[in-house]
């Protein structure tokens, strides 16, 4: 096995773009802040905000602490910047920590594709910015939340396409060196995490079916009208 694909290359950014406005933000502020006035200053849902969060935490880019013990109330959880001292260096090899983690699924689960879809669905409900009760979600505005959460995760997604149903290009696979070797798993990871986001916001719409790599760097996800798909799965 080679060294690149044992360790993640140098010059890679360490963080995606809507988590390096959250460290951004985080280096700005002096106080430790809640999770509520990061998605505030971002514009991001609180989920997601507190998903970029609790990573940069991981990674040792932020450290998270509790407040409000002489506060009523639940305390909270508040963030702030990692002394550049306290970041831990050295190399990372989270790709090779992901080609070990769904090489297991595919050889222990009985059917590693539909667990892949599941778990995808519970991490698209997660991260979708869910609609007041009485909100009425119509396809236009679910096909921009489906977006946002695509844009934030990292898939770069592209203007809609009509082919005549609704296509949604992704132009960057964020896990790409995985999907190579393990398409089935994390292609249809990606498949729940759509979704999954659709179900949440009670889109009209759903994802038929993710067309991975039709060129390099493209994917395309094609929506379809939610009873449609149910009667064709149910067919």
């Amino acid at each position: 096995m080679s060294e690149q694909t044992l360790h993640d290359p140098a010059e890679s950014p360490a963080v995606g773009e809507s988590r390096a406005h959250v460290l951004d933000v985080l280096r700005a502020t002096p106080e430790a802040v809640g999770v509520r006035e990061i998605a505030e200053q971002t514009g991001l849902h609180s989920n997601t905000a507190r998903f970029h969060l609790d990573t940069l935490v991981k990674e040792g880019l932020a450290e998270r602490a509790t407040e409000g013990h002489g506060r009523p109330g639940r305390p909270r959880a508040v963030y702030r910047a990692a002394a550049s001292s306290r970041v831990p260096a050295g190399r990372r090899s989270y790709q090779l920590l992901a080609q070990m983690l769904t090489g297991l699924v595919t050889e222990a689960l009985p059917q590693p594709a539909q667990a892949a879809v599941n778990a995808g669905e519970a991490w698209g409900r997660y991260l979708a910015d869910t609609p007041s009760p009485d909100q009425r979600i119509d396809a236009e505005e679910a096909i921009r939340r489906l977006t946002q959460v695509l844009t934030d995760v990292g898939f770069s997604p592209g203007p809609i396409q009509d082919r005549p149903g609704p296509v949604v290009p992704l132009r960057h696979c964020p896990f790409r060196e995985v999907a190579e070797e393990h398409r089935d798993v994390v292609c249809s990871l990606h498949l729940g995490l759509m979704r999954g986001a659709l179900k949440e916001v009670r889109a009209p719409l759903n994802v038929d079916r993710l067309e991975p790599f039709v060129e390099p760097s493209l994917c395309l996800a094609h929506l379809t009208p939610a009873e449609q798909h149910q009667a064709d799965r149910t067919a």
